[in-house]
């Protein structure tokens, strides 16, 4: 049985392989829709370049993730700590990298296998449709995973 800490985390780290597609995309969007609910952030197992197809995408949605700076597991924890109750993992890589850092940090872990939308070949269309689906389907798995968690009044 689940601790009641999983079910209603206060806390959230999405992860990727470099923090910037799906983990920044994920961190918008749950801030989105719960805005003083939870504290939400991102990182990636290596440094990468804010991708501008992510930028496009979640402007459809009326999000701008274009100050979104990536970072490192080890530029989060120097910055401000690990300290959250759930890392929700969207790669291998991350998923491996959370489940060694849970060796000392209490907070559990879930794996979102998730596309990544970089590898899609073809158009400009093409292209943004595939990072399209990683949003709706992200919107989708956040909104099922955290609809319990209570509004914060205000």
């Amino acid at each position: 049985m689940a601790a009641s800490r999983t079910r209603n985390p206060q806390s959230v780290l999405f992860a990727c392989a470099f923090n910037s597609v799906r983990s920044p995309m994920a961190e918008s969007l749950l801030q989105q829709m719960f805005p003083h609910a939870l504290y939400v952030r991102s990182a990636g197992v290596k440094k990468g370049e804010l991708d501008p197809f992510a930028i496009a995408v979640m402007a459809e949605l009326g999000q701008d993730i274009s100050k979104h700076k990536p970072v490192t597991f080890e530029e989060l924890e120097d910055w401000e700590g690990l300290n959250f109750d759930l890392i929700v993992t969207l790669s291998p890589e991350a998923h491996h990298k959370a489940l060694d850092l849970t060796r000392t940090l209490a907070a559990d872990v879930e794996y979102w296998p998730t596309h990544d939308p970089t590898t899609t070949e073809g158009s400009r269309e093409q292209k943004l449709a595939a990072y399209r689906e990683v949003c709706d389907t992200l919107s989708m798995r956040i909104r099922r995973r955290f609809s319990k968690v209570p509004a914060a009044s205000g």
